[in-house]
Formats: C-alpha cells, sequence, structure tokens
C-alpha cells in the first residue's frame, strides 16, 4: 500500500501530520481504505537569518567633530589659563597679607577647632563633674549635667582624658570616639527611667535591658561545647579544645552557682554532636533574671557592655561582681581580684583563640577585634567599680 501523491507531497514537505479522514481508493486491484494526515499547525517553516536586517535605506552618515577653528580653541585655551593665573595671584597676596598682620613669634598653625582649651575634673554638690574650662559636661540628649557618685574618681579622670583627646566639636558627635561617655549617659538614663511610674503599655528601660540580655544565656559561648576530638585531631603538648572550654566553664559557672546563684544549675547547651541548644529549666531563668532586674543603673549599664561585646552572659556576670562597688560586689579586696579585662576576654574568645593557635591569625581583623574587646571590658570595669566610700 503507498500513498497518493498529494499526500507524498505533504511529507516531502516537512510538515506534521495526523491521520483523520480516509483517502479515496488508490488505484489498484484490491481496494482499500486508509486515513489521510492533518498538520497541526499552519506556520510556514522559514530558514534562519543570519544577520537579520533592523532597517530600511542607506546607513546613516558619520558624526563630525564641531566645526571650532583652530584659532578660536588656542583663544579660549588662553583664556581659562590667565583666569587660573589670576587666581593663584589672588590667594597669594591674601596670604601674604595674613602674614604681615601677625606678631612677631606668632606661629602660622591653624586654630584649635574645639571651643574648649583644658579638661578638670572638679567636685560640685557632692558629686564629680567634668569641666570643659568652666562648662560642665552635659548628656547629648538631655542636655542634663553629667554627675558621678564620688566614689568613681577612677570613671571621672578616664571621661576626662576622653574628653582631652578630642580635637574638634565634630569629633564629639561621633559614638566611636566617645564610648565611655556613651556608657555613663546609658547608667544616667537607666537611673532616671527608674524614678519614672510605667504603665502596663510602657515597658520599662530595666526591663528591656533584662529581656535582651537573658535572650544570650542559651547561647552562651562557655556553654556550647566542641565534640570530643578524634585521634586525627590531638595535637601532642596542645590541649584540647573541649579540654579547654570545659576547664572555663568550670571554673566560672562554679563561681556563680556557689556564691551568686548558690542552688541553681547552669549545664551545657551544645554538648558533642547536638545540633539545636538546649534550654534552661523556668526556674533557673526565673532566678537569673530576677537577679539581674535588681541591680543597680551603673551595674545594668556595665552588664548590658559587657554582654553585647563578649557575646555571653555568664562572663559578664563575673566581671561585674567581681569589681562592683554595689550590691552584687562580692565585697573582696583588690588583691583578691583575679578575674579581670583579660581573663573575660580569654574566656569570651576561647575557640577563636585556639584556631588562631593553630591556623595563624588575619591582620587588621583578629587583632582588631583582640584590642576593641578588651577596651569594651575596661570600660566595665571602670564603670561599675569604686571606693566603695559613695556619698549619702
Amino acid at each position: 500500500m503507498r500513498p497518493s501523491a498529494n499526500t507524498a507531497l505533504r511529507l516531502a514537505s516537512g510538515r506534521t501530520l495526523f491521520p483523520t479522514t480516509p483517502l479515496p481508493p488508490a488505484p489498484t486491484k484490491t481496494t482499500t481504505t486508509f486515513l489521510s494526515l492533518r498538520q497541526i499547525h499552519h506556520t510556514p517553516a522559514t530558514p534562519a537569518t543570519v544577520s537579520p536586517i533592523h532597517g530600511s535605506g542607506p546607513p546613516p552618515e558619520p558624526p563630525n567633530p564641531l566645526a571650532e577653528p583652530v584659532a578660536q580653541r588656542f583663544a579660549r585655551r588662553k583664556r581659562q589659563i590667565e583666569l587660573l593665573r589670576q587666581a593663584s595671584d589672588i590667594r597669594k597676596q591674601q596670604s601674604a597679607s595674613k602674614k604681615s598682620k601677625q606678631q612677631p613669634g606668632q606661629e602660622d598653625r591653624p586654630k584649635p577647632r574645639r571651643f574648649w582649651k583644658d579638661v578638670n575634673v572638679k567636685e560640685v554638690d557632692g558629686a564629680l563633674e567634668v569641666h570643659l574650662d568652666t562648662r560642665p559636661l552635659r548628656h547629648p540628649t538631655t542636655k542634663a549635667i553629667v554627675r558621678l557618685p564620688l566614689s568613681k574618681p577612677m570613671l571621672a579622670g578616664a571621661l576626662a582624658l576622653e574628653w582631652d583627646l578630642l580635637t574638634s566639636v565634630q569629633q564629639a558627635t561621633r559614638q566611636h570616639l566617645i564610648p565611655l561617655t556613651s556608657l555613663i549617659c546609658r547608667a544616667i538614663d537607666i537611673a532616671e527611667d527608674d524614678e519614672k511610674s510605667h504603665t502596663g503599655a510602657v515597658e520599662s528601660l530595666r526591663a528591656g535591658i533584662a529581656k535582651t540580655v537573658m535572650r544570650y544565656l542559651d547561647t552562651d559561648t562557655l556553654l556550647c561545647f566542641a565534640p570530643p576530638p578524634a585521634s586525627y585531631d590531638v595535637i601532642p603538648g596542645k590541649e584540647a579544645l573541649r579540654d579547654s572550654q570545659q576547664r572555663t566553664y568550670q571554673e566560672i559557672v562554679g563561681y556563680l552557682t556557689s556564691r551568686v546563684w548558690p542552688g541553681v544549675v547552669i549545664e551545657p547547651v551544645l554538648d558533642g554532636d547536638s545540633l539545636f541548644p538546649k534550654s534552661h529549666s523556668e526556674a533557673t531563668r526565673a532566678i537569673v533574671e530576677g537577679w539581674i532586674t535588681g541591680l543597680s543603673a551603673w551595674e545594668l549599664a556595665g552588664l548590658e557592655r559587657g554582654v553585647l561585646a563578649g557575646k555571653g552572659l555568664l562572663g559578664a556576670v563575673r566581671l561585674v561582681v567581681e569589681w562592683s562597688e554595689d550590691a552584687a560586689g562580692m565585697g573582696f579586696g583588690d588583691a583578691s581580684k583575679k578575674f579581670g579585662v583579660e581573663e573575660a576576654a580569654t574566656a569570651a574568645s576561647l575557640e577563636v583563640d585556639w584556631q588562631i593557635g593553630n591556623w595563624g591569625e588575619v591582620e587588621d581583623t583578629h587583632d582588631v577585634e583582640k584590642e576593641d574587646l578588651r577596651r569594651q571590658l575596661g570600660s566595665v570595669i571602670l564603670l561599675v567599680s569604686g571606693t566603695g566610700h559613695k556619698s549619702s
């Protein structure tokens, strides 16, 4: 059986066909019926164009430069040069006139851009104030005079030094250049907020800080242990990361659970190959949060700075308790203080320091973070510590 001439022509044209209707019988001795083929679409096949034509007509003429005569261009350049020479002469004359007006021996130096010359600490009405010449230092927002307790002379001296190092008024508006001023004003804001009456709709500043720092309890770096080292991870003569973490955990948590929160159980939240941290019991969280809420304004501001700097709550609590002159302090003398800036910074960056010891330090990154962490923890000690003899 073979198709008709029409069907063969349509097959040769390359169109897609489908059998639908019967064709007339082929001119054979045996009459047979078969279906014709129907095309699916009617779009004719067109060959691809390598470089299609997007327009018609001749191509555009090439652009011509501006028809400016050479003489005019040279004249314009000469005028510009002459104006620049005149401006230079005027500047030189002004500089010479200023020098001629100077007194003998007076140096040609730029004037200081700050309005104060000396910075002093003065005792005024039972408090310490930092004075810029004769002007007392004020709160940047409330414009109230910054007053420190008489028991914090080192804090007042550090605050005066911070402002004495500034060279312009513009630098006083940059928070990273006055970190101690910002920290002191934070404590003052907490103390003023405590005197206000808060309704249920308005959360107190103290409650907000306590809620923020409590988030770090379940993810504290001291409570996250590395998996036990495999045989190929053991470096002869070097303490394993897990052993170092357990030792630091026992030192700090053991101190807190025996002297600060007796009877409270604080366990590691990540241990071994676990992926999700465990949460502490409601009783533990209630005791810790109640202790934080009862801190003084200076202690609470210092604790907040320590938590945010070290990314952990327990190390910051130990630092505040060790150095505070208020109710949270343990009352030890200076000779018994063994947990300082270096110990707190080492506990906060334990894993980073261990990795640096193995693989090296990244310049302008690890070293900068190391010094910045110690700077912030040092400001916490300055804020909470004192002579212990506060005015009534």
